[in-house]
Order: structure tokens, then sequence, then C-alpha cells
């Protein structure tokens, strides 16, 4: 058992029999009461995202977790499957517990967090940016650049993008994995 004087960003703790992370906290000592500590938690089974006061030295149960490399193989009709970096052992996971699977391309490395005691995947994350292939668009018009104008386009690993007019089949991009936007043309 801890208390609150130990949260921090990235711990993850059991709270109403789920395990949130701390996405963010501030410990707040007001000029009259006690003090408490303002938290901002993140489910790591479903996702949602809730705030919630703790008073000042209240017991929480914190998680251990641990996080690990893993290789993207494939996907098939059981799920998406992993192999660890270092044992070389395969796993396979759900659609839910992956975040933006929409972008995973085979050979792509990832970070999968375990709960230590029970050895259970919670949630997994992916690299901020990708670089994938734009395996179909539109043609491009030459000189409508004038606004921002998008057209949607196809990449390697299947999911639709919207990038700007200039950018044809064959082009490399760099995609926003937690927002799932086009950023850049890659250049090789």
């Amino acid at each position: 058992m801890a208390n609150t004087s130990e949260i921090r960003n990235g711990l993850c703790l059991d709270f109403n029999n789920d395990i949130y992370s701390v996405v963010e906290f501030l410990h707040v000592k007001p000029g009259k009461g006690p003090a408490f500590v303002r938290t901002k938690l993140k489910s790591l089974t479903n996702g949602k995202v809730i705030d919630h006061t703790f008073p000042a030295g209240h017991k929480i149960q914190v998680v251990r977790v641990e996080r690990r490399q893993y290789q993207y193989l494939y996907k098939d009709d059981m799920g998406y499957h992993f192999m660890n970096m270092e044992s070389y052992e395969q796993i396979r996971l759900d659609e839910s517990i992956l975040d933006n699977p929409q972008f995973l391309v085979e050979g792509m490395e990832i970070d999968i967090l375990f709960h230590a005691q029970k050895e259970i995947p919670l949630t997994t994350s992916m690299p901020q940016h990708v670089v994938l292939e734009v395996t179909y668009t539109e043609p491009g018009e030459r000189g409508n650049t004038a606004t921002n104008v998008t057209k949607p386009a196809t990449v390697e690993s299947g999911a639709e993008v919207k990038v700007p007019i200039f950018i044809n089949e064959g082009d490399k991009i760099k995609i926003d994995t937690q927002t799932g936007s086009y950023l850049e043309r890659v250049k090789e």
C-alpha cells in the first residue's frame, strides 16, 4: 500500500475494481481545509478517462506493471499475433486491447504493458509516428494547392488517411498514430 504523496504520471493503481494509469495529477493545499490530490485516471481495460480527487494521505493500491517490446507478426480470425523480442514467444491479442490497430504493419515493434503478478496484457502503445506507403489515391490536380484541400488515401496497412492533393501512389507519408492524421511526405 502506498499513499497519495507517491502519485506521479504513469503510475498504475487498482481503483474501483479496475486498473487505472495516472494521466495527470495536482497536489492542492488550500489555505482553508485539508490538502488533496486531484487526478485524471485512464482505465487500462476500457480506455475511459475519469477525474478523481483523493484526500491527502489516502492509501492507494499500486499495481506493478512491466513494459515489454513485441513485434507484430500477422492478423487472422483469432486476433493479432505478436512475438516477444527477447524470448521469441508468441501471444495473441484481441483488437479491443490495441490502440489504433489500423496502422499496424508486419514487423512493426510496439510496447505491451503487462500486469506483473497476473501476467495478463493490459494495453499497448504504438510509436508516436509511423511511415507508410500510399497504395491507392486519386491523382491530384496541378495548381490546386491554394487552400488546404485533402483527399482520401489508402496506405499499406489498409487504413484510410486524409492527405494533401499533391500526394500520389507510391509516396511514403508520416502519420500520427494517436490522431490518424497526415503529418508530412517522407523523401527517401
